[in-house]
């Protein structure tokens, strides 16, 4: 009876021997195939929580132009990481006016256009400002937008022709047709015009001071709009005719700066550099 007892005492445990093995090396397997997965997860997780990085955008240009300085600091200043082109003499070329018959800079190139190009500083920001949702820099609110939009379409219906009178003579640049500059007058008389531009300037200048900004530190509040990049790259060129800036408008050029870093003192420093060689070719 005892030699029976054991061997059916012996029998339930070793069946329960392997039963116990399988269930050891179960877990650990799903241990160990949990951890190539839990990796896989948190290797997708890590990849989700970073921000897409916006497409690159090729860009057409000319270094001493305010109207270039004012997409290549905002393609900077935004994170479009622009792939620029130096199109200086080639805006004529069969190649350039296939595309671009306005013959014009800046100009950028995207599949998405209706004719793949685009050219016009504000009309090329307010187009990126909507593609990519850069509301921080053109805001979808109506009213804030329509501030935006009026400060820039007073800028380059106002303030820019009285800059471009005042600065392209001495800048060595053409001045369109029916100006004086471009005209055969007397250099007296382009000397008046000239004249005549830069002191008509105050005046839309003193505007965005006490109606646009109107005690902000910008157009766009406490951060730059693609008014204020415009606006600024307007007011690097009067620097080569020693123009005198009110104060406020030099504090606004320094916390523009300041505020965007390179992505503004990069492009501003191709212009600067051109006006500081006009200048010093007009001195020798």
């Amino acid at each position: 009876m005892a030699k029976a007892a054991t061997k059916s005492a012996k029998k339930p445990a070793a069946k329960a021997a392997p039963k116990a093995a399988v269930k050891a090396a179960a877990k650990s397997g799903a241990k160990a195939s949990a951890k190539p997965a839990a990796k896989a997860a948190a290797k997708a997780t890590s990849k989700m929580a970073k921000p897409a990085k916006k497409p690159g955008i090729k860009l057409s240009m000319l270094r001493p132009s305010v109207n270039n300085m004012t997409v290549r600091v905002f393609a900077r200043a935004a994170g479009l990481d622009p792939a620029e082109t130096d199109a200086w003499g080639l805006t004529r070329s069969p190649e350039f006016l296939a595309r671009n018959p306005a013959h014009l800079t800046p100009m950028i190139e995207d599949k998405g256009l209706p004719r793949g190009v685009l050219w016009e500083s504000c009309a090329i920001m307010q187009y990126l400002a909507n593609k990519h949702g850069l509301d921080k820099f053109y805001p979808k609110a109506p009213a804030k937008r329509a501030m935006i939009d009026s400060a820039m379409f007073y800028l380059v219906g106002t303030l820019y022709p009285y800059v471009a009178r005042a600065t392209y003579p001495a800048l060595g640049f053409p001045q369109y047709a029916g100006e004086v500059g471009h005209s055969d007058a007397h250099p007296d008389k382009k000397s008046e015009a000239q004249k005549a531009a830069m002191a008509a300037i105050a005046e839309p200048l003193e505007v965005f001071h006490s109606f646009f900004r109107n005690g902000k530190p910008f157009i766009g509040g406490n951060n730059p709009s693609i008014a204020d990049i415009r606006l600024a790259a307007t007011l690097e060129f009067l620097a080569v005719i020693d123009y005198a800036l009110p104060s406020w408008a030099k504090e606004y050029m320094a916390a523009m700066e300041k505020k965007l870093g390179k992505a503004y003192a990069e492009p501003a420093g191709d212009v600067r550099g051109y006006i500081a060689h006009v200048k010093s070719q007009a001195r020798a």
